[in-house]
């Protein structure tokens, strides 16, 4: 469902949030697929591929109640607590008009004048430059702004970064991200928990498995047995080994395609909300220089790359740039200049920048000595010493007296 505009934009990321839903249960049991594979395999080491495959089957339909109960209730954990994990995370803590009148004014401000329900505010003490918005319904959304981003931006530049995350969850964009980061949180337990099962059991070829730091094949127990079974257990092991192959590739498949769905989603929902910003305030200035003075001044020590993704700017960048959750912000900057008309400053340095320049300077250097208080030299100087002449020291003009 292409977007075009701000509220096909909406529609498109709650048409996008259903999709992600319908596929967190269909990669939950793609990972459940291959954990009955795996558990087949070690109640029958000498069965076929044709009854691994049923067998697992058969599993699967079996353990739907339990594999869809432990989805949804992973589901409900992240509804009611999901903000209480991120503020633990970030150190995020609820602030009111009386501790944050700047703060607060500016955002609400900003909800009364577009008839916008104005979110729960948050302050982070962090020295980096960032903001995110999270919350999956009305009573949950909430703004968190570091202590950084507040000492380095002017109100305008702050009035952009609120009317960005507000458009953030104006558009639903929120919702998408939290449901993205339980899909991948879902799948990414269950691969690990069938992976760690996997890994703590070898293969022995007597026709089972057995606890071993790793798979190893064993000679034949029993030299008497026939031709026809020796046949039979060798055909059997060689199913067992390629049913776990095959365990394991869709495992790694499912948590592949999870990690796509939870970093490769559009960039152009930074984009959109760059410019709800701008629809906001009407300053398209103030939000390139807010994005100026945030670029490469935004990593949250300690932060997951989930939440990292909630960022108005994310520093992380992903594998050439593939799964990168965030345009450049060169690009988002030309994108509002181009679109919004706003004026570049290009890159800028914050007092904090500068402030430490003088401790890098070479500590030989040191400031002149004051001149002398006499016409010609220090009147001060004791009985004895040697007088300098009106150019400078007995030495010569250019030197100096030893």
């Amino acid at each position: 469902m292409a977007a075009y505009g701000l509220y096909t934009h909406i529609a498109s990321n709650r048409f996008r949030s259903m999709l992600l839903l319908a596929g967190l249960f269909a990669l939950v049991y793609v990972v459940v697929y291959a954990g009955a594979l795996i558990i087949e395999v070690v109640g029958n080491g000498d069965a076929t591929l044709d009854y691994y495959l049923m067998a697992a089957l058969r599993d699967v339909i079996w353990s739907l109640p339990y594999s869809t109960g432990a989805a949804a209730l992973w589901i409900v954990v992240a509804y009611f607590f999901h903000q209480s994990i991120v503020d633990a995370v970030t150190g995020g803590e609820d602030v009111t008009r009386q501790q944050q009148p700047r703060l607060y004014n500016l955002l609400e401000n900003l909800c009364i004048s577009r008839g916008i329900p104005m979110p729960k505010l948050k302050v982070m003490p962090s020295d980096a430059l960032n903001a995110f918005a999270t919350g999956l319904n009305q009573r949950q959304y909430a703004v968190t702004v570091t202590t950084g981003l507040l000492n380095a931006l002017n109100d305008q530049e702050i009035e952009a970064v609120l009317g960005h995350e507000l458009t953030h969850i104006k558009n639903g964009d929120v919702q998408m991200m939290v449901i993205a980061v339980i899909i991948a949180g879902v799948v990414g337990f269950f691969a690990e928990l069938f992976f760690r099962s996997f890994t703590n059991f070898g293969w022995s070829s007597g026709g089972g498995w057995s606890r071993s730091g790793g798979s190893s094949w064993s000679s034949s127990s029993e030299s008497s047995s026939s031709s026809s079974d020796n046949d039979r257990k060798g055909s059997g092991g060689g199913a067992a080994i390629l049913v776990i192959i095959i365990a394991v590739v869709l495992i790694a498949l499912a948590w592949l395609l999870s990690q796509l769905v939870r970093l490769a989603l559009s960039r152009s929902r930074e984009l959109l909300a760059d410019a709800g910003s701008v629809e906001l305030t009407k300053n398209p200035d103030a939000m390139i220089s807010a994005l100026r003075k945030i670029e490469g001044r935004g990593e949250l020590p300690g932060a997951t790359s989930a939440v990292m993704e909630l960022c108005v700017d994310n520093p992380r960048e992903g594998f050439a740039d593939l799964f990168a959750t965030h345009p450049s912000v060169e690009s988002r900057v030309q994108a509002l200049v181009k679109f919004a008309g706003g004026h570049d400053p290009g890159p800028l340095a914050l007092p904090s920048d500068t402030a430490q320049e003088p401790d890098d300077q070479p500590a030989t250097e040191k400031t002149p000595p004051p001149l002398p208080h006499g016409p010609w030299s220090d009147a001060d100087a004791p009985a004895g010493a040697s007088r300098s002449g009106p150019w400078g020291n007995a030495a010569g003009p250019w030197g100096k007296s030893t």
